[in-house]
């Protein structure tokens, strides 16, 4: 197995400025953050991990929750030595981008960019994106999300076009529904190979796939938190009410000791596998 780069994926809250119909989350589930005192122990907690993690916080819209920018990016800056990458819809002002991108100079490691076409003009996101780049830690990397979303890949392709002349990376991904994948149509399925691309690893496409019976270090190297402060081993376990490895708010967190053999049929997001955490995956992604 390649080497692993230790991560955790830190929902930092439910809240989201948007409302897309494809997402995956529920609404009810969609709201909500963390209070200063629980910010306060999930940086005490943050510093606890030891060497060099990667916090890749995600949401809802980290950049939604004022204290995303107030109060957690410069604490894990200051306060940590890891990492940081972000999942974003972008919708945050270019002013407060670029003092993300300030603040997180020479620590930046992937900006997730995801483009909702139900919410956002083609152009003036990748506008908005290409501002952001030129901005970010030349060290880091960023690449655009984009969820193929059935019926409406002509418009995806259109997006795919611009992001690629902006000569940003595009990177697809399958819609996910329950605790599978949707089940496109013929004339969806034609359309897909030109969104995908021959390449069918995790580095470059989300296909969720499956890991079944692969040996698999999440929940040792590898871990996703909520904003409650509740850790499970990963997505997949977590939607399957397994893999609980304790709250970071009570005391009771703990990581596994030993990689278990995968148990199911979905991987839902790149993360694992392009952070060598699954057996005969590639680590250390570009995109994801």
């Amino acid at each position: 197995m390649r080497d692993r780069q230790r991560t955790v994926e830190w929902q930092v809250c439910g809240v989201c400025n948007y409302d897309c119909s494809y997402c995956i989350q529920s609404k009810k589930s969609r709201v909500g953050h963390p209070s200063p005192d629980e910010v306060e122990r999930f940086l005490a907690f943050f510093a606890t991990l030891p060497g060099r993690w990667e916090v890749k916080m995600t949401g809802g819209e980290p950049f939604a929750f004022r204290g995303f920018m107030e109060r957690i990016v410069p604490g894990l800056v200051a306060g940590t030595g890891h990492t940081l990458s972000v999942l974003t819809n972008l919708s945050a002002p270019q002013s407060i981008l670029g003092r993300f991108a300030e603040l997180t100079r020479g620590r930046l490691g992937i900006v997730s960019a995801s483009i909702h076409l139900e919410h956002v003009d083609i152009d003036a996101f990748v506008e908005k994106a290409s501002f952001f780049r030129a901005r970010i830690d030349p060290e880091a990397r960023m690449v655009v999300n984009a969820v193929l979303v059935p019926g409406r890949l002509d418009a995806v392709a259109q997006a795919k076009r611009a992001i690629e002349g902006a000569d940003l990376p595009f990177f697809p991904q399958v819609m996910k529904v329950g605790k599978g994948v949707h089940e496109y149509d013929d004339g969806d399925r034609a359309r897909m190979d030109g969104l995908i691309g021959l390449s069918r690893s995790p580095r470059k496409v989300n296909l969720a796939p499956s890991y079944r019976g692969r040996l698999c270090y999440t929940g040792v190297d590898y871990f996703v938190l909520t904003q409650t402060g509740d850790g499970w081993s990963c997505r997949t376990a977590r939607r399957f009410g397994e893999g609980y490895l304790g709250n970071v708010h009570a005391g009771t967190f703990s990581r596994r000791e030993l990689p278990e053999r995968c148990a199911y049929d979905i991987c839902p997001c790149t993360v694992p596998a392009n952070r060598g955490m699954i057996e005969g995956v590639g680590a250390q992604a570009e995109e994801g």
